[in-house]
């Protein structure tokens, strides 16, 4: 069995939860924050919707530079209302898919580096990286996302199982 074909099946499902959440978005709070050190909720579901693009970055580059001797930083669009978010993350959920579907695992093995400047933060098996650095993180913030719900009173999904405010027993 390769690798995409166990890989695959998580991703879809965390894709669909990830999905589930952002489609709860309230359009009004994109400016709302639970504490002056926390990202507002826009920010944090915009960081969201475009983490699965760091799926394609991983499987199509040898390394992300955070501080780039020229300046440059990598650049992800920003939505102002739900619509635009979830079209955002529709966007990167294919491109993501597809980067997973098309690799091989010679690709999964390759070394992936993330770089600040001229450091190197860390190299891991691209495989590795997509686990810790893609899929677990999107899922960390997905968590955050329903604890600033929670604090809005808007019903949180249910991800792994009924949430409270889906329970039908």
């Amino acid at each position: 069995m390769s690798y995409k074909d166990t890989i695959l099946p998580e991703f879809d499902m965390e894709m669909a939860n990830t999905r589930r959440t952002l489609e709860r978005v309230p359009d009004d709070k994109f400016s709302w924050q639970p504490h002056p050190k926390s990202g507002t909720l826009g920010w944090l579901a915009n960081h969201l919707a475009n983490m699965p693009a760091w799926t394609v970055m991983t499987m199509k580059e040898d390394s992300l530079n955070l501080a780039p001797a020229d300046g440059s930083r990598v650049s992800m669009p920003t939505a102002s209302n739900r619509k635009e978010l979830l079209e955002i993350f529709d966007k990167n959920h294919a491109d993501a898919r597809a980067a997973l579907s098309s690799a091989d695992d010679a690709t999964y093995a390759q070394p992936w580096a993330l770089l600040m400047g001229e450091t190197e933060l860390f190299c891991e098996p691209r495989a590795a990286v997509l686990r810790r650095m893609v899929f677990n993180h999107i899922i960390h913030h997905r968590g955050q996302l329903t604890v600033y719900f929670r604090l809005l009173d808007v019903p949180v999904p249910g991800l792994y199982g009924p949430s409270a405010d889906e329970q039908k027993f």
